[in-house]
């Protein structure tokens, strides 16, 4: 059964409907007129794509104004935002609430602020300083126990009790990517009172196997981004071995119009 709680904006309302919320993850303004044109209501960033278009490390805190200039582009346009913050870009609190006030006022919704397998007591401290700061912005909590530590059932004892430490801090949502054995996800939704977000994965549970594990809402982190560099570099081969390169190709007015104008309908 998926989580319930009160919600205080539309953003929070789509953690609590019927099905998942399926979140794609945009780098620019490009991709998120397109994604809202698909009919996404909400769109969030991807810190990776953020990092490697202007040539910085991902998860090294060295993006944060690149960070507030995409969302500033994006904050404008009648979609609902949600901004992947890395770890805040900051160790200390109170600076991450600053940066968390910043995001609302050039227009975002949500922040997703991950634990790095950092100190517990000093993450919790972040959420804490960023719901004082931005109390209207969702915060979805993310672990990495799955993602760069343990799995299994000692994965699932350290992932349980930062979540608690992050759900007592005023999260609004939790993250646990790397988690893909259905039948974890599904015990963890048990012992939640907050919705889960799950990373999807090619190799893991579908979106509505996902929905009836219960699961809040599906990131898709920088897959996209990935697959469409993977694209862009398959038709390359393809163009230089002689053959007419394959998938579909938006055409150049199309983007042109991207670039132009603002969604007009989400």
């Amino acid at each position: 059964m998926r989580a319930l709680r009160a919600s205080s904006n539309p953003f929070a309302d789509l953690h609590h409907a019927d099905a998942p919320l399926l979140l794609p993850n945009a780098w620019d303004h490009a991709t998120a007129v397109a994604m809202a044109r698909k009919g996404f209501q909400a769109i969030g960033t991807t810190s990776l794509a953020v990092a490697a278009a202007v040539g910085l490390p991902d998860g090294a805190a060295a993006t944060r104004d690149e960070t507030l200039r995409l969302a500033l582009l994006l904050g404008s346009q009648p979609l609902l935002l949600s901004v992947d913050a890395e770890s805040g870009f900051s160790e200390d609190p109170d600076e991450v609430g600053e940066f968390a006030r910043q995001l609302v006022a050039v227009g975002a919704v949500g922040i997703n602020l991950e634990d790095a397998l950092g100190s517990v007591d000093r993450h919790a401290a972040k959420i804490a300083a960023v719901k004082a700061a931005a109390p209207g912005l969702f915060v979805n909590a993310r672990t990495d126990t799955y993602w760069l530590g343990e799995r299994g059932e000692r994965g699932g004892v350290e992932t349980m009790s930062r979540l608690d430490a992050y759900q007592q801090a005023g999260a609004d949502g939790v993250f646990v990517p790397g988690l893909t054995d259905g039948r974890e996800i599904a015990a963890l939704v048990a012992r939640l009172d907050l919705p889960l977000n799950i990373l999807y994965s090619p190799t893991g549970p579908t979106v509505p196997q996902l929905g009836d594990l219960g699961v809040s809402r599906i990131s898709l982190g920088s897959f996209l981004y990935r697959r469409a560099m993977g694209a862009a570099l398959d038709a390359l081969d393809e163009i230089r071995e002689g053959h007419r390169p394959g998938g579909s190709t938006p055409a150049y007015e199309d983007i042109q119009k991207m670039g132009a104008d603002s969604v007009r309908h989400v």
